[in-house]
């Protein structure tokens, strides 16, 4: 089992989320502490351990620390600003 951390610029982003879509992707966050490379995850290009998971027309960008059985999550961002800086 993985522990899940959420970043402030994460939480910052979920905050700003209808109630329905807030659920949603708390519920798929919540799921990666069982599976943190659920089926259609994507590894990120040009990064060492930074994956992806799609939540309708958003993602929810992590790390995966197997060493330490962590997840942390960065970002969750609508699909046209997931991956700029």
């Amino acid at each position: 089992m993985y522990r899940v951390y959420l970043e402030s610029g994460a939480e910052r982003d979920l905050r700003q989320l209808s109630p329905e879509r807030f659920a949603r992707i708390i519920a798929k966050i919540g799921a990666l502490a069982h599976n943190p490379r659920p089926p259609g995850c994507r590894k990120i290009v040009g990064c060492a351990n930074d994956w992806r998971i799609r939540v309708g027309a958003y993602r929810v960008i992590y790390e995966i620390d197997d060493g330490r059985q962590a997840v942390r999550v960065m970002a969750v961002r609508h699909r046209p600003r997931a991956y700029r800086p």
